[in-house]
């Protein structure tokens, strides 16, 4: 009986190709929704709460002094500006370093040797990140290893504030702006290539004209992971920042104090991240990833 039921469950579903991939992807898209869309959700609406001022305890009626006090008060608006600063030229720094590194290796390398560079690309995404937070920390202390290399030239480093916080969010995201780089070049046709300069073009206008182009919607993959991977950090702020506030650090620093507050900031990024997502959507870098 049970070998009978069986059967004609396989059958069915082996006649039913949907109704197949459907059952496979219910558990992880049931997952997806209760744990990634529902924390979302419950962020949004503890939004709209407000504290107690005097006890700090949480009271769930409906209000939007969270977002007018966010709209309103200037040091929110300046941080959420220094945030969005901070994630666009980390991702602006990453393309510049990002796109002769995966020129290199996609389409000069040996072959022989192209993947032990991807892998060599990937290594530094095996060690800690706190490893690597504090090994900047180190090296852009006073006296540290980037003073003493510079002492010569009569420089100094930078130090800590908010040029270290780019210098190491720049590092840290690197290699996620490579990938995507370097899978676009090797799918760029070298025939391509030979016919520009067939045509008469020059290497800069090749590289605007043809390569540019088509490695475009990659260069914007590699964007959706540096922008939003910066926008939201502050454990690197916290190591290498100094005095420096982004918004992942208030929210941080107002869980405990006031947690409907730290909601309201905390929906900031999440709104700019969905923009930033739509704004690439037409470039068909969602498609790249």
């Amino acid at each position: 009986m049970n070998d009978t039921f069986g059967r004609r469950i396989a059958g069915m579903l082996h006649r039913r190709p949907r109704l197949r991939l459907s059952l496979l992807l219910s558990a992880p898209l049931l997952w997806l929704v209760l744990a990634y869309l529902g924390s979302l959700a419950a962020l949004f609406i503890s939004a709209f709460w407000t504290t107690d001022p005097f006890t700090s305890d949480v009271v769930k009626s409906w209000s939007t002094d969270n977002f007018h006090t966010l709209l309103t008060t200037s040091v929110y608006r300046d941080v959420a500006l220094r945030s969005l600063t901070v994630a666009v030229a980390v991702t602006v720094i990453d393309a510049v370093i990002a796109f002769p590194i995966a020129f290199y290796t996609a389409r000069v390398a040996s072959p022989r040797y192209r993947h032990l560079l991807v892998v060599a690309i990937l290594t530094p995404l095996w060690a800690s990140y706190l490893v690597k937070a504090y090994a900047w920390r180190i090296m852009l202390s006073e006296g540290g290893p980037l003073d003493w290399l510079l002492k010569p030239l009569g420089l100094h480093g930078p130090g800590y504030g908010l040029p270290a916080v780019i210098m190491v969010l720049a590092y840290l995201w690197l290699p996620y702006m490579i990938l995507p780089i370097h899978a676009g070049l090797e799918q760029l046709p070298a025939n391509l290539l030979d016919a520009s300069a067939d045509l008469g073009a020059r290497t800069w206008r090749t590289f605007r004209s043809v390569v540019l182009p088509m490695v475009f919607p990659s260069i914007a993959a590699g964007s959706v992971f540096t922008f939003s991977l910066s926008l939201g950090d502050y454990i690197a702020v916290q190591i290498v920042g100094g005095k420096t506030q982004l918004i992942g650090n208030l929210v941080y620093s107002n869980i405990t104090l006031d947690l409907p507050l730290a909601a309201a900031l905390g929906t900031v990024p999440v709104a700019i991240i969905v923009l930033y997502l739509l704004a690439v959507r037409r470039s068909g870098a969602l498609a790249a990833i």
